[in-house]
């Protein structure tokens, strides 16, 4: 298992990190906190990425 830092995450999607806090706060992306970081499992990310195409 993997785990992606937020800009990581925010590259990969081509988000603003802003956009992806937005997205963990709402529980619409699923974070993991290692000490005082939270970080995505690619698991997660690639579930979001997922349920997004589910919604369209």
């Amino acid at each position: 298992m993997e785990l992606l830092t937020i800009t990581e995450v925010a590259k990969t999607l081509k988000l603003s990190r802003a956009m992806v806090y937005k997205l963990m706060n709402s529980g619409e992306l699923k974070s993991v906190h290692v000490g005082a970081r939270r970080l995505i499992r690619s698991r997660d990310l690639a579930e979001f990425v997922d349920n997004l195409r589910e919604s369209l």
